[in-house]
């Protein structure tokens, strides 16, 4: 027997004995070839169209919408995994450009002819293909790569990823809305267009203007009074400013204080956390465990926001939650505007891990186009966890191939 029909086997065996709660109707698969291979990776780069003012999609580029990478992994037997990468050249170095062609020329040939199910493999071949800087190298293009494989060995299984796993799942996550304004007059509106959808909590972009956040989260925590209200300066802080920052933001009502600093700003962080006026979660700067679990040993937070998208994928944020579990540490959920592929990963993620902050999800807010047959159910400030094969979701290719015409942008396919 070959390590993969072993692996298959005991994975059923887990399925029949009904380790981590799995659902008979996502029965295991007997019928796939245990020894397919991957065949194909398709690359469609393209635009989401957007609403609304959010700071990362300004200027030339960001203004022309979200932009994804939509990675298609097709096995030999005929079975296709989709993932997608999202770069923001305003958050990340890594740009639609670049994603494209580390996809197309770095990572997809290291993984054509290998095994679809061996997705550690994957990684390390990925890591062979582009070396690390202080982290992971190219983590959000290789986050396509890692969804793909995802939901591709899940659909080869027959399982979620939930059952992949072996982990119960919630059946939705509770959402915030976010109020990036920058004039208080606008918080109003904003915000209560979340109410009207039925949000609850919301998480509200500060920086650099301390006078000028403090008063937002009076404003918001005065019309929602039981919210968990959640702020995030993406790094733009001085460390001097923060120091203020944070005890006024946390007497108007902010429960965390996500990046307040850049990463590289330790000494910083340590004088925060040391303050204690507020939890003080880092996301930038966290790519791999290796690097939440050296920041929590330097004491320079309290706990971490989840993005698969910033770590390479699922597999890294799957360690990071483990390693808050273990330490002790909060731990949100979170993301980078998340379409549709990459938002079913990340509910799957913080499903299966029982996620109880509400999760800074805002791609549902901000982006008016799906590439689904079926789109993720979000009611009330609630989103469905997909419980299907893999991601749960089916891609509608006349949807993506509509908004590739639409972008102007050429399809890779690499075989």
């Amino acid at each position: 027997m070959n390590r993969r029909d072993f692996l298959c086997k005991f994975s059923l065996t887990a399925a029949a004995v009904g380790l981590g709660s799995l659902d008979l109707r996502n029965k295991a698969r007997y019928d796939f070839d245990p020894d397919t291979t991957i065949e194909r990776i398709e690359l469609l780069p393209f635009r989401y169209p957007m609403t609304g003012y959010f700071k990362f999609f300004t200027g030339p580029h960001g203004s022309q919408g979200r932009a994804a990478v939509v990675v298609k992994i097709t096995a030999a037997d005929g079975t296709c995994g989709w993932g997608q990468s999202l770069p923001i050249a305003k958050w990340s170095y890594e740009t639609l450009e670049s994603v494209t062609v580390v996809l197309r020329d770095y990572f997809a040939p290291v993984l054509l002819g290998k095994d679809p199910t061996d997705i550690k493999g994957a990684h390390q071949q990925m890591g062979r293909a582009v070396a690390p800087g202080f982290s992971t190298g190219m983590p959000i293009a290789r986050a396509g790569m890692d969804l793909a494989l995802h939901d591709l060995k899940g659909k080869l299984y027959g399982q979620s990823l939930a059952q992949m796993w072996r982990r119960p799942s919630r059946k939705n996550i509770t959402l915030s809305w976010t109020v990036n304004v920058t004039k208080l007059d606008d918080v109003g509106p904003i915000a209560e267009e979340g109410k009207i959808r039925g949000y609850k909590h919301f998480n509200i972009k500060v920086s650099p203007d301390m006078d000028f956040d403090v008063e937002l989260a009076k404003k918001v925590r005065q019309m929602a009074p039981e919210c968990f209200l959640w702020a995030d300066a993406n790094g733009g802080y001085e460390p001097e400013t923060a120091l203020k920052a944070a005890p006024g933001l946390a007497n108007a009502g902010v429960n965390v204080l996500e990046a307040p600093l850049r990463p590289n700003r330790i000494s910083g962080y340590q004088a925060l956390k040391k303050q204690g006026a507020l939890p003080i979660i880092m996301d930038e700067g966290i790519v791999s465990a290796t690097d939440l679990k050296e920041f929590a040993d330097l004491g320079m937070l309290d706990g971490a926001a989840m993005k698969p998208q910033r770590c390479g994928g699922l597999v890294s944020n799957q360690r990071q939650i483990e390693l808050c579990i273990r330490e002790g540490l909060m731990w949100l959920g979170s993301g980078l505007t998340d379409p549709d592929i990459s938002l079913a990963a990340s509910l799957g993620l913080y499903g299966a891990y029982g996620l109880k902050i509400p999760a800074a999800l805002n791609g549902p807010q901000f982006l008016t186009a799906d590439v689904l047959k079926t789109p993720i159910n979000i009611k009330n400030g609630r989103a469905a966890v997909p419980d299907g094969p893999g991601l749960g979701i089916e891609v509608d290719e006349q949807k993506v191939n509509d908004l590739l015409k639409q972008s102007r942008e050429k399809k890779w396919d690499i075989s």
